[in-house]
């Protein structure tokens, strides 16, 4: 039995030839295609608190030895290179394996940040940098009382 896809977009996209997008719409679409064209780049989520900043980066099936973090001026960078081998010995083949993934993050910190106050901490597959605002930077909260 042969499987066939229909495809989902308009044929009439091309009048001289109409099987040539979705060709290509099928090639790319392709997830064996797609998973090796993607770069996967972990996301992220910046919080501001009276204190501090907080960069959550999702990045699970990591080790704490994996992420490299560095500060420069006014840039911190996230970077992961992580490479592994595995080999597989029996009687009648031998399977060697080899995988390769980097990525790096940077952001950009403001004027208010307190270098000495950055710390990272990863748990449960999410890595938590918190940057620590100066002093002088913190708003003090008051009432105001009206007259």
């Amino acid at each position: 039995m042969a499987l066939l896809k229909f495809p989902t977009k308009t044929v009439n996209s091309d009048v001289v030839n109409p099987y040539v997008n979705s060709v290509f719409d099928t090639f790319f679409n392709d997830s064996f295609i797609s998973d090796r064209l993607v770069t996967r780049v972990p996301a992220v989520n910046i919080s501001e608190t009276e204190s501090a900043f907080k960069i959550e980066l999702a990045a699970p099936g990591l080790q704490k030895s994996d992420f490299k973090i560095n500060v420069d001026k006014n840039l911190i960078s996230i970077s992961v290179e992580k490479q592994e081998e595995r080999i597989e010995e029996d009687k009648t083949y031998s399977k060697r394996e080899f995988s390769y993934s980097s990525f790096t993050r940077s952001f950009t910190l403001p004027d208010t940040v307190d270098y000495n106050t950055i710390a990272a901490e990863y748990v449960d597959g999410v890595l938590v940098v918190s940057v620590g605002k100066k002093e002088d930077s913190i708003i003090a909260k008051r009432l105001i009382e009206v007259k």
